[in-house]
């Protein structure tokens, strides 16, 4: 088969060299990639939200199956007019995908449905907003609506900071994405993030995965689009997995469909891990980044088939897929400063050393290559993906921060606790 895949970031190495495996995949083409991307596809340099040219390179090109990989190109409708031309994509709806591209949307869903998450309330007008802050205990949950790069939570410690916030989320701080605000009660528990996979009627249970979404140790700092993940999520356990599935998972499906949205694609769900149960934090429509990483390591399965039975609506038909038993841990290497300001075009070295260690994989994100001299250089706040598998945990973990050591980078900056969770809790 001749497929594209659509995306730039880890995530998207990921799923590319997990594709590349696959024995169906004669023609592998990425737009717009980045520099490891181009290790295992041709590059096409057509930006993921620039539809108008995706479009007429997939007709130019008549690709037999289209992943969609970052949020933007599905809240925009590229899965829509990919349909209406009958070419053959994975990825939901415009219409589907409001359940990452509007918050809003997706609380008033939740309350529709049943699923279990915060108390809210959604707010156009800031002097409202402010009023129910005083309603509320500290510490507060401010959302952005829209789409924000991972970016848009704020949860200031007091009012006087949450007001603040307030005023800076209705002067535009996430542009248009936060002219609406989401206000939440706090919940307080560990974060999980879990995976499946639905063709709109079936759901396929992935795995679950956890997130570091701060930018410093102890889960300090601003929050970022994630600085590392790991897999198996010791708190997420087959009962978990069994009452996520039942009170979570399969309502959405059901009511995506009822609602006349069905929803085909990836299943993304941020969830809390509370007293009362796990309760769902917010859908994305989209393989995580940077769980995705640690997902693509440990899937043992081809990864095509699932794609291509989503798209097809025969989930039903295909057997659930095997899984390596090995934890594997991702470490976000990121450009110094981010998510504030950072540099582009500093000098990295080592990747391909790195690369030839057993269990090591380096997905790259932000990343180029220089036009003449060749040399690898940083291109994004996020720029690599440092992933390892070990035998236990702590032994991937390791393996993961003994690799980041080898890689040669001025400007690197990264989490040293990542897993800290799980590693203390198996002490």
């Amino acid at each position: 088969m001749k497929l594209l895949l659509i995306g730039s970031g880890g995530r998207e190495h990921a799923l590319a060299w997990k594709l590349a495996q696959s024995p169906n995949v004669e023609t592998l083409h990425c737009a717009p990639g980045n520099a490891g991307i181009a290790e295992v596809a041709d590059i096409v340099d057509i930006a993921a939200d620039d539809i108008i040219g995706l479009l007429a390179l997939i007709q130019r090109e008549a690709y037999d199956f289209v992943v969609v990989g970052p949020e933007q190109p599905l809240a925009m409708g590229l899965v829509d007019a990919l349909n209406d031309l009958g070419v053959r994509v994975f990825g939901p709806t415009e219409a589907a995908a409001q359940l990452e591209s509007s918050k809003a949307f997706t609380k008033a869903f939740c309350d529709r449905y049943d699923i279990p998450t915060a108390g809210y309330g959604v707010f156009t007008d800031i002097a409202a907003a402010k009023a129910h802050l005083k309603t509320m205990t500290a510490p507060y949950v401010l959302k952005a609506d829209g789409l924000a790069a991972g970016k848009g939570v704020v949860i200031p410690e007091t009012l006087k900071d949450a007001e603040a916030e307030l005023e800076e989320f209705f002067s535009g701080k996430f542009g248009d994405a936060s002219q609406t605000v989401v206000i939440e009660e706090f919940m307080r528990g560990q974060e999980a993030s879990f995976f499946a996979i639905s063709d709109g009627t079936t759901a396929l249970p992935l795995i679950a995965a956890q997130d570091h979404k701060r930018a410093y140790d102890g889960d300090k700092g601003p929050n970022t689009g994630g600085m590392g993940a790991y897999s198996p999520a010791p708190i997420f356990t087959d009962a978990v997995l069994a009452t996520v599935m039942e009170k979570i998972i399969q309502p959405t499906v059901y009511g995506m469909a009822k609602d006349g949205h069905p929803f085909k694609g990836v299943l993304f769900a941020g969830l809390m891990m509370t007293d009362e149960g796990p309760k769902l934090i917010e859908y994305n429509a989209r393989f995580g980044d940077p769980e995705c990483q640690v997902i693509m390591r440990r899937l043992q399965s081809d990864l095509l088939p699932l794609l291509l039975a989503a798209e097809a609506g025969t989930l039903d038909k295909v057997d659930a897929p095997a899984w390596f038993s090995e934890p594997v841990a991702n470490v976000v290497l990121a450009a110094e400063g981010y998510p504030g300001a950072y540099k582009k075009g500093t000098v990295i070295s080592g990747v391909e050393a790195v690369n030839e260690r057993d269990g090591i994989v380096v997905f790259h994100a932000g990343t180029r290559r220089g036009k003449n001299c060749g040399k690898l250089k940083a291109n994004g706040g996020r720029v690599l993906s440092v992933t390892a598998s070990g035998e236990t945990l702590r032994d991937a973990v390791d393996a993961a921060y003994e690799a980041v050591d080898a890689i040669k980078w001025s400007a690197k900056q990264y989490r040293t606790d990542i897993a800290y969770q799980a590693l203390k809790q198996n002490t």
